[in-house]
């Protein structure tokens, strides 16, 4: 399952536990085991951030995909599945 990601000032789904930055969530699938799953990974996702960069920018500013995928975020099953809108990708 991948989950869009795309940082956020309003309508935000979750956030950082380092730094607080908020997020909105696009989904490719919705239930509620695969949601939990997803929340740890996103969570662990987060955090790497962290782990690998330092200043205020250490999230990506573009959405991103968890997991990581190669090919274009507009064609990730949670952009499409997720009906992601264009200022997400």
């Amino acid at each position: 399952m991948q989950v869009l990601l795309k940082s956020a000032e309003s309508g935000v789904e979750t956030r950082c536990s380092v730094c607080g930055q908020g997020f909105v969530m696009f989904w490719e699938r919705q239930t509620r085991m695969e949601r939990g799953e997803a929340m740890r990974e996103i969570e662990a996702t987060l955090r790497h951030h962290h782990h690998v960069s330092d200043g205020a920018n250490v999230h990506p500013t573009k959405g991103f995909l968890v997991p990581s995928w190669d090919g274009p975020i507009a064609f990730s099953g949670a952009a499409i599945l997720g009906n992601a809108p264009v200022w997400a990708l």
